[in-house]
């Protein structure tokens, strides 16, 4: 968002023009798979489209316009700073999808630059105006009355000034370090006596509000009143028309408003003595890494970006300009607003029927039948966690061993394993430091544990441990030996916020064939196990890959057989080669396969003589698609008598080969039909969701004009669960 001066500086130097791409057909548009970054662009396109859905609620659009950008800061973060390796130490080595890392960094480029034109024409010409019409006005400084102008320059010098530190860079002072997404002012000085231009660099504080009031400066944000209205100016503004006070008696010839990205791959040695400590000092170097992108306003000067382009070492095709808000993350505080009409209506998460009696005992349901739980329809804090917390309590569990990948700040499982451990149970958590971004989160909560008396693992060299489960040990005199083991298997991370935002699928089960396999597992990553022969888990890097080829083989060989072949597979990303390229065979031999894949793809599907029998859908909205589930049909005719799973893994060759993964079979009869029902409505949707091309494009479905407003082609998936999930509440009310 751009600002009018209010005071009088010099005229700015000339303003850069840097080539704006035009985007046109996929670069990899013959190969036999599509390039997995490019894939990953259109992902985020199918979520920047959602800003522009009118039948998004206005306050949700504000919010997928925001996770537009941070989705791009991850991309660059974790990929283009890897490309940008690659064309300096591989040179013209080409991926599978045909392309050398250079054409791969320019096709990414045009890619990008198309989608950040979308994203500032929605916020500039949709979402402002028709925030304006519900009374939120972001405003530009220069728009303020003088009143309103005096009010906001007063807080400005009541509590930003007194924080802001300009910092000079000449002969006795350094370029400054410019931290990863940290928003930055850029200002070319002059002095009055001296022919000579100084720069200088003004950080944008992250501890003051990043909108500002105009009524009440410095408060909180809002919802305006009946018949009034919340107007509110960027920071970034406020703070840029009063650089004068920063720099007395210079004069502020240009300002150039800028934001720096950092490559995010840092790897810690695997071979170290220690991984707690070497993860953290690989967090202290990922905080000065390499910058891969520069981003700036559509008239940045000249002489300011060429200066700071050659401070950071980057070159012209590392800049990324656009109109609009340098950070769009910050309208995730404008998306936060409560205004009810403009939102979603508020989703609470169910407890399941079964458990929905607060009293009822968790192990007695358990050892009734299986547990399939579906969040966040299902609650996650009255299925998982309650199975977890009510283990600490329980005088007759001896031990309680989990996995924690990510989790929430102030998690309940840290709490329910501190209880644990703290009343003498047994109790083992595989914690994995090297889980991007959470990395010293991780060492803390290993530490916490660790002084708790928890005994802590971090799992198993060169592998990142990525399963999802928890096991609980539990004395019961009528079982074998006189104990019975509890175990869950999820979909998703042990995350009580996540929880409420992402889908993901739980397996509460004490069915001694899958906990046994649990027990295995555990020793496997707490321990020097090797074994490879687990009776029901699909357990990853030991033989995941070969069952899931084995499956499909079984398929292809009923397809040739006459009968009919079924694949379903739904995961958030299908990049490895070797199962795409299995999933080639299984078409060609005429086997019916459907995926679900909500992020990258990078199987070609629909083509003729090679995928043919191949369908793809992505679904995207409400929540965020997480869990993973796999079909194969066995030759059976009922589905329900097929072959079904859930579990941690996509068909990615880190999960298949790098990653300790598990995925478990559902037997029970009542669990596959709850799952083969929610596949069936992801297979019906026809509101939310979109087909991938053979070209690598994405077409947004539609449901028919003589669609029933109650099915899921019309209300898409996110809604149809939620509305059978309270059907289902309604029910168990009734006959209870």
């Amino acid at each position: 968002m751009s600002a009018v001066p209010a005071k009088p500086v010099a005229p700015s130097t000339s303003e850069a023009s840097l080539p704006v791409e035009a985007a046109g057909a996929p670069a990899d548009a013959g190969a036999r798979s599509f390039n997995r970054d490019l894939s990953w662009l259109e992902f985020n396109r199918r979520v920047l489209r959602l800003a522009t859905d009118e039948r998004t609620p206005l306050l949700v659009r504000v919010k997928f316009l925001a996770i537009f950008s941070s989705n791009l800061d991850e991309f660059f973060m974790k990929r283009v700073g890897l490309l940008k390796r690659l064309v300096a130490t591989r040179g013209l080595l080409r991926s599978s999808a045909g392309l050398s890392p250079a054409e791969q960094l320019e096709a990414v480029r045009r890619t990008v630059v198309e989608l950040q034109t979308e994203q500032a024409q929605c916020y500039e010409q949709v979402v402002l105006p028709a925030l304006a019409q519900e009374g939120i006005e972001l405003v530009d400084y220069g728009a303020l009355s003088a009143p309103e102008r005096e009010r906001v320059d007063r807080w400005h010098h009541e509590s930003v000034f007194p924080i802001l530190t300009p910092l000079a860079v000449d002969p006795g002072h350094r370029f400054p370090f410019i931290s990863n997404l940290s928003e930055s002012l850029g200002v070319m000085l002059a002095h009055p006596d001296r022919d000579e231009r100084l720069f200088a660099r003004v950080k944008i504080p992250e501890l003051r509000p990043r909108w500002v009031r105009v009524d009440e400066p410095g408060a909180p944000l809002s919802a305006p009143r009946t018949g009034q209205s919340l107007r509110v100016v960027n920071l970034e503004g406020v703070i840029r028309n009063n650089l004068d006070d920063l720099f007395p008696g210079m004069t502020i010839q240009s300002v150039m408003p800028f934001r720096v990205t950092r490559d995010a791959e840092v790897t810690a040695d695997e071979d170290a003595d220690d991984l707690l400590e070497t993860v953290e000092a690989a967090m202290k170097q990922r905080r000065f890494a390499a910058p891969v992108r520069l981003e700036v306003g559509p008239k940045a000067p000249r002489r300011l970006l060429d200066f700071v382009l050659e401070e950071l070492e980057l070159g012209p095709q590392d800049v990324y300009q656009r109109s609009g808000l340098l950070e769009y993350g910050d309208l995730f505080d404008i998306a936060s607003l409560e205004i009810p009409r403009l939102r979603f209506a508020p989703w609470t998460p169910i407890a399941p029927p079964r458990l929905a009696d607060e009293d009822t005992d968790i192990f007695t349901e358990i050892r009734k039948g299986d547990i399939l739980v579906h969040h966040p329809y299902d609650s996650f804090a009255e299925s998982v966690e309650r199975f977890i917390k009510a283990a600490s309590r329980d005088p007759k569990v001896v031990a309680i061993k989990q996995t924690i990948y990510r989790t929430s700040a102030d998690s309940p499982f840290i709490t329910s394993m501190i209880r644990a451990a703290e009343s003498g149970k047994q109790t083992a958590c595989l914690v994995e430091l090297r889980a991007r971004f959470e990395e010293m989160a991780n060492v803390t909560r290993a530490q916490t544990l660790e002084k708790a008396g928890v005994h802590v693992a971090y799992g198993v060299v060169g592998l990142k441990t990525h399963a999802k489960i928890a096991l609980v040990v539990r004395r019961e005199p009528d079982a074998p030996g006189g104990l019975r083991c509890y175990g869950h298997i999820g979909t998703g991370n042990y995350n009580s916020q996540t929880a409420m935002l992402y889908t993901d699928l739980g397996l509460l089960t004490c069915d001694p064939r899958i906990t046994s396999d649990i027990v295995e597992l555990f020793n496997y990553l707490t321990g020097r196990s090797r074994k490879r022969d687990y009776q029901r888990l699909l357990v990853a890097p030991v033989a995941m890959r070969q069952q899931f080829v084995e499956m499909v083989d079984r398929e292809i060989a009923i397809a040739r057989s006459g009968q009919p072949g079924r694949i379903i597979a739904k995961m958030n990303a299908l990049e490895d080669e070797g199962m795409v390229e299995k999933l080639y065979e299984a078409s060609n031999a005429g086997v019916q396969i459907d995926l679900m894949v909500r992020g990258f793809c990078c199987l070609r599907p629909g083509v003729a003589g090679m995928s043919e029998n191949i369908r793809v859908r992505s679904t995207i909205g409400r929540f965020l698609e997480h869990s993973r589930v796999y079909y194969f049909g066995a030759g059976q005719p009922d589905p329900l008598d097929g072959d079904w799973f859930i579990g941690s893994s996509d068909w990615m060759h880190r999960n298949l080969d790098f990653r300790v993964e598990a995925i478990t079979p559902i037997r029970d009869r009542n669990a596959r039909r709850k799952l083969k029902g929610i596949i069936d409505v992801l297979l019906a949707d026809q509101r939310d969701a979109w087909a991938l091309n053979p070209d690598g494009t994405y077409t947004q479905l539609a449901p028919p004009a003589d669609a029933d407003p109650e099915s899921p082609e019309a209300l898409g998936a996110f809604e149809k669960f939620m509305r059978q999930t309270l059907a289902e509440q309604r029910a168990a009310l009734m006959e209870g």
